[in-house]
């Protein structure tokens, strides 16, 4: 009987009660905070890590995870029987992190030569970021418990990013232009004529898809694009950070136009907070 390891990263935001409630194994992303080096999603919880991040007299920055890390993974995953490990990964546009884990995985076979029809690594580049890939490895899990095969959950995780639509908006562009990251919003001008963007990620690229005047146009213009662009009978994952106001404001809107509740309210995490800043909001969906 197959045995399915659900590898990711911390980048993916998905909650601690949820990991470990489906056995999913994040691997945290380091971060430096001045002299202290933290683990993502391990050693504070969001709004904890929001207090620190507005604090800090520097930004704080971030590492990728290593070959090493991924090879200790996967021979884990060896020694205790599994027999698939499905590692479904922060956009490779954005990290080098997909690609450590895709080199470790030709060193862990050319080491392992017997291991080849015993453990069957599959990775996937998500292309994207937070819960935009987090939700495939939780319905992924979730699949896995009611008896799916790994190829099948494979290929649900591969088609579910190749067609989800991460819109957001950081209403608060200091970390962005900081840190450089999400390139498209470091370049944005207009915060001086009260222009806030609304955003997205194409084929790995951060894209500003329109410009509103005021926080208070950023709700509608965000739900526009839900109501108009998702899948039908798609669920909507709603992003917040440390606003909640307009969190809150967002969930109530949602409720009105789209009918229902959204399948998850969750927070965002350190490394997705350090480039886009805490001060956000945003929705995950299927694309028609």
């Amino acid at each position: 009987m197959a045995q399915i390891k659900f590898l990711t990263d911390s980048a993916s935001d998905i909650p601690r009660a949820l990991r470990e409630e489906l056995s999913i194994q994040v691997l945290p992303f380091p971060i430096a905070m001045g002299e202290r080096e933290l683990q993502d999603g391990f050693d504070f919880t969001p709004q904890e890590f929001y207090d620190m991040l507005l604090a800090a007299p520097k930004i704080p920055t971030h590492s990728q995870l290593t070959g090493f890390v991924f090879e200790e993974c996967y021979e884990q995953a060896l020694e205790e029987g599994y027999t698939d490990l499905i590692y479904t990964a922060i956009n490779s546009k954005g990290s080098s992190t997909c690609q450590n884990a895709v080199q470790a995985r030709e060193d862990f076979y050319r080491r392992h030569p017997e291991a080849g029809e015993k453990l069957n690594i599959r990775v996937i580049d998500s292309k994207t970021y937070t819960m935009g890939y987090g939700w495939a490895v939780v319905q992924g899990a979730r699949m896995a418990a009611e008896g799916a095969d790994a190829e099948k959950i494979a290929a649900y995780i591969q088609d579910w990013v190749d067609h989800v639509r991460v819109v957001f908006a950081p209403l608060d562009l200091r970390f962005a232009k900081k840190s450089g990251r999400v390139s498209a919003a470091a370049a944005f001008v207009g915060e001086a004529l009260g222009l806030k963007p609304v955003m997205t990620f194409q084929d790995g690229e951060s894209k500003i898809l329109s410009k509103v005047r005021g926080e208070k146009n950023v709700i509608p213009a965000l739900v526009k694009l839900c109501r108009e662009g998702r899948a039908e009978n798609s669920p909507y994952l709603l992003i917040q950070g440390n606003n909640a106001p307009q969190s809150d404001k967002l969930a109530e809107v949602c409720r009105q136009e789209l009918g229902g509740e959204a399948a998850m309210e969750y927070s965002i995490g350190g490394v997705i907070a350090i480039n886009a800043g805490p001060n956000l909001i945003g929705l995950i969906y299927r694309e028609r």
